[in-house]
């Protein structure tokens, strides 16, 4: 499969968003931007939340992670199930709790009863926290999709060129730009839709493939992954970070605080007609979310496989002076023509058998389910960005001197300027190079959502009111202590480790903070 056959199925999916958009976005104004004019249908919204909850990490990296090997021996496997458990929990407390409270008080961005309950400072606090968080979250995805666009077409395409890493993120930017420019969270609604379907798609299709070419069956499989500890579940081991009563609560918190404080993902809930049909969105997502994931881990699990099959195997080498454990490759040498190991990162599996191992249709239809896993994270990042700069930033709806024409000129110019930060951080991701981004995604959720989900806890949870002006001071102060306790945890705790559980940690440090500087009403 050459890269330009590659490039013009790229090519021809973004046209086909295009034209979408093109039906979507007439007669959009400002509302339809930010909030879909409260009009959007339950069910496309919750089914296109699934490629947005998802992303590109998750298309890549958790399949990836079934092998990845573990500190203790052996390997992930089907661990990551744990975290999904917590998920559900997550969900029911958004659609019980933090949903009704939306749209009691008929919220534009979900930031704005920080301002109604704690104060004005406050409410400019949670807003920033949620600007930082979203743009390195939604970041590290973009530039996880980009580098496999970039690795598998883009740098080899042409004869006597190569396109560099900036370019192609500056042209993925580009094309988010254009289908989303007008309509906002109105267009986003369907081509989340779009995207989702294609995702889904491609990930059965390669679980398909790979079962024939393996000449077994689902229940034989699961089997054979077994064996070789693919799919192991639940981690008993108290002091593990991957010990299952860890891996649950923190599941439940980053839904709680990625999904439920987020204004990207909740802008999209508070556009459904009513509180109801909202309320089953959460639901029917939590569901569906849980299938899908559990066919990624499958996914995961029959990769490897179909790559032991090829002569992949794991390996102890010396790295930096300690035995670690990785696992390899066999593959022609381009000078020598003989086989030689070659050791494949966990984010890199899937992507490597699908382009390098597997038939064309097989690579075409991957690159098309990973950019339709990429699009939803990105494309609602910065709209949601974007609605909540202008809204909770600026101020735009509380201006009075302010035309309708005078804020889509506004919220147009802060939409460029979103998808330039975008590309800013997405180098920064590209010179950091981390191998596995999924643990890069929820340490930085750790750091940046604690404080988000420590305002809202304090309001929902408390009478008291706080010194507004202090609140800053606290929420900055919880991250720079939880850094502290995660970099030195070894010599606090010993051999316990702490995990994702760093987000519920962040939040009680930011709650206590709270409580120190209130007073009863």
């Amino acid at each position: 499969m050459t890269p330009v056959v590659l490039f013009s199925f790229v090519i021809g999916y973004f046209l086909l968003l295009l034209t979408v958009a093109y039906f979507t976005s007439k007669g959009s104004n400002n509302e339809s931007f930010f909030i879909g004019n409260r009009n959007s249908n339950w069910m496309l919204v919750a089914f296109g939340m699934i490629g947005t909850s998802l992303s590109g990490v998750t298309f890549v990296s958790v399949p990836g992670a079934v092998g990845k090997p573990m500190a203790g021996g052996g390997v992930e496997g089907f661990t990551y199930f744990q975290i999904v458990l917590g998920y559900i929990i997550g969900y029911l407390l958004i659609a019980y709790v933090l949903l009704p409270l939306y749209y009691r008080l008929n919220l534009t961005s979900i930031y704005n009863y920080l301002q109604s309950r704690l104060g004005f400072v406050s409410y400019k606090t949670g807003a920033s926290f949620f600007i930082l968080s979203r743009t390195l979250g939604a970041t590290a995805r973009l530039y996880l999709v980009v580098k496999i666009l970039q690795d598998s077409i883009f740098a080899n395409l042409g004869q006597s060129f190569h396109i560099p890493f900036w370019l192609t993120t500056l042209v993925i930017l580009v094309m988010i730009l254009l289908y989303t420019y007008e309509g906002g969270v109105k267009t986003i609604v369907y081509t989340d839709t779009l995207q989702t379907t294609c995702m889904l798609a491609g990930l059965i299709v390669c679980i398909i493939f790979i079962l024939n070419k393996l000449d077994v069956g689902l229940g034989t499989a699961l089997s054979n992954m077994s064996e070789k500890g693919y799919n192991n579940i639940f981690v008993t081991d108290p002091s593990s970070k991957l010990f299952i009563l860890k891996q649950i609560v923190a599941g439940a918190f980053i839904t709680l605080t990625m999904t439920g404080l987020d204004q990207e993902m909740m802008q999209k809930n508070i556009s459904v007609k009513t509180l109801g049909d909202a309320k089953k969105n959460m639901i029917t997502i939590a569901v569906i979310l849980t299938v899908v994931i559990s066919l990624f881990l499958v996914l995961g699990g029959a990769l490897y496989l179909y790559s032991d099959s090829l002569g992949g195997h794991f390996k102890t080498v010396i790295d930096a002076g300690k035995p670690v454990t990785k696992y390899f490759i066999m593959e022609k040498d381009a000078l020598t023509g003989l086989m030689k190991e070659t050791p494949l990162a966990s984010d890199a599996t899937f992507p490597y058998m699908a382009i390098k191992t597997m038939p064309p249709y097989i690579s075409i239809i991957f690159v098309i389910a990973l950019i339709s896993a990429l699009f939803p994270s990105a494309d609602g990042a910065i709209t949601a960005l974007t609605a909540s700069f202008c809204i909770d930033i600026i101020g735009m709806q509380r201006s009075k001197t302010m035309t309708e024409a005078d804020q889509k000129r506004v919220r147009k110019i802060v939409h460029l300027s979103f998808a330039g930060v975008f590309l800013l951080f997405v180098m920064m991701f590209y010179w950091i190079n981390n191998p596995s981004m999924i643990g890069v995604i929820l340490k930085v959720a750790g750091y940046t959502y604690g404080p988000l989900l420590g305002l809202f806890a304090f309001g929902i949870l408390t009478k008291r009111s706080i010194t507004d002006k202090l609140v800053p001071v606290v929420c900055i102060a919880a991250p720079i202590i939880c850094f502290f306790i995660d970099k030195y945890q070894n010599k606090i705790f010993g051999s316990f480790e702490i995990g994702l559980e760093l987000l519920v940690i962040n939040g009680l440090l930011t709650f206590s903070g709270l409580l120190a500087i209130s007073k009863k009403k």
